[in-house]
């Protein structure tokens, strides 16, 4: 096996495609195992490869490490995303979890039943304009930087501009009322490292499809 960590997850976004925005950000490169069928997932079970019987695994630093927001910690911390004291530590942690929260409504919204779909989008709308996005506005006019903690590229900076993308997937003009926002997204596509996981052909996973939606009822079944 190379150095390279190693991610085991569906071919699809879910709760991998932050640590992959993260690894991307950072400049490291990965390999990526799928998962296709629940006897893979199983396997992995069995093998005591799952601390929690869940997924996302990365297998980093001879660890097998489980849980998203651990490995997201981990690898901040490695590759210096982190902010320089316990402080911007503390200040990262709470920007990321407010988004995490924000990306837990994206993550669901493609099993949201048929007729559920139309309301599920106007409260992603809603909780993007009104809780989540205004927040990271005033922070970044608050303090006039190009980040947000310590003037630095950060863990909370690479989990914003893929909230970003993946609410203006859903709601193109969801920025029209947040300048400063519009121009953190600007900055941020042209850094070399997200600017090539922007690219085609770049591991980074297309929006939720019905194939994919498919795939995770069928490995993650009961």
């Amino acid at each position: 096996m190379s150095g390279k960590p190693r991610l085991t997850y569906l071919n699809g976004r879910g709760r991998m495609e932050p640590i992959r925005w993260l690894l991307a950000a950072a400049g490291v490169e990965f390999e990526e195992v799928y998962l296709e069928t629940k006897e893979q997932y199983d396997k992995l079970i069995k093998d005591g490869f799952l601390l929690f019987q869940q997924v996302p695994l990365v297998e980093i630093d001879g660890m097998k490490m489980v849980q998203t927001r651990a490995i997201m910690s981990y690898i901040a911390g490695k590759y210096n995303l982190y902010g320089k004291d316990l402080k911007e530590r503390a200040l990262i942690d709470m920007y990321v979890e407010g988004i995490s929260d924000l990306m837990q409504m994206i993550l669901t919204f493609p099993f949201s039943p048929p007729d559920a779909k139309e309301k599920n989008l106007e409260a992603i709308k809603e909780r993007a304009t009104n809780r989540y996005f205004p927040v990271f506005e005033k922070v970044l006019k608050q303090h006039g930087q190009d980040f947000l903690v310590g003037n630095k590229f950060s863990w909370a900076d690479v989990q914003l501009m893929e909230a970003i993308l993946a609410v203006e997937e859903k709601v193109p003009a969801v920025l029209s009322g947040f300048p400063q926002l519009q121009v953190f997204k600007t900055k941020m596509s042209n850094m070399p490292t997200i600017k090539k996981f922007l690219q085609p052909g770049s591991p980074r996973k297309p929006p939720p499809d019905a194939h994919y939606v498919e795939t995770v009822l069928r490995v993650f079944k009961k």
